[in-house]
């Protein structure tokens, strides 16, 4: 009787311990993005811009309590999502992790293998197709995009890395994940 209260309650503490996590990539291109802005009369904006097609992929992870982990690569593909989600496993060890279904999330054969063989601490879920007002990070982003990118110039693609970084390693953004996950209830 004792093992069996014992299991109940070891029971219960595993599901407590879950945390709900919530991940997606963006792409920031080293070009200046521009907005309305004030003018002076019968004056033209100059905006410069690099002409370069080069970008910068961001990896983000955001736990329910506002916990937040960034990584930067230089492509989006199942090798650097496997490499990411190996971060988010060791920074959140029991989680439900919610993504959208991007291809490099579910059709990899490793990916594939990797949340196999954590099935019991790592659960995929997976969020209706075209559903950015689900994701947390969708509003991060478009937040970093504004701050980095609108009416911006950087003298290099490695200054512009370099900011970026900086910028992911010190924001704090302080949304609430319960809005976004909560929408359609």
């Amino acid at each position: 009787m004792g093992t069996s209260r014992s299991h109940q309650h070891q029971k219960k503490k595993s599901k407590k311990d879950f945390t709900i996590v919530s991940q997606d990539e963006s792409f920031f291109f080293y070009e200046s993005l521009v907005k309305r802005v004030w003018i002076e009369e019968g004056k033209r904006p100059v905006v410069r811009i690099s002409g370069s097609h080069q970008y910068s992929c961001f990896f983000g992870a955001v736990d329910i309590r506002g916990r937040q982990l960034f990584r930067q690569y230089n492509k989006f593909n199942a090798d650097t999502f496997l490499d990411f989600l190996n971060i988010i496993h060791s920074k959140f060890p029991r989680c439900y992790l919610f993504l959208d279904k991007a291809p490099q999330h579910y059709k990899s054969r490793r990916v594939k293998e990797y949340l196999e063989e954590n099935k019991d601490t790592l659960i995929p879920v997976y969020l209706p197709t075209a559903s950015p007002e689900f994701m947390i990070l969708e509003e991060m982003w478009n937040i970093a995009k504004h701050d980095l990118l609108i009416l911006q110039y950087y003298a290099s693609f490695e200054d512009f890395r370099q900011k970026i970084s900086n910028y992911f390693r010190t924001k704090r953004f302080g949304l609430n994940m319960r809005n976004y996950l909560l929408r359609a209830v």
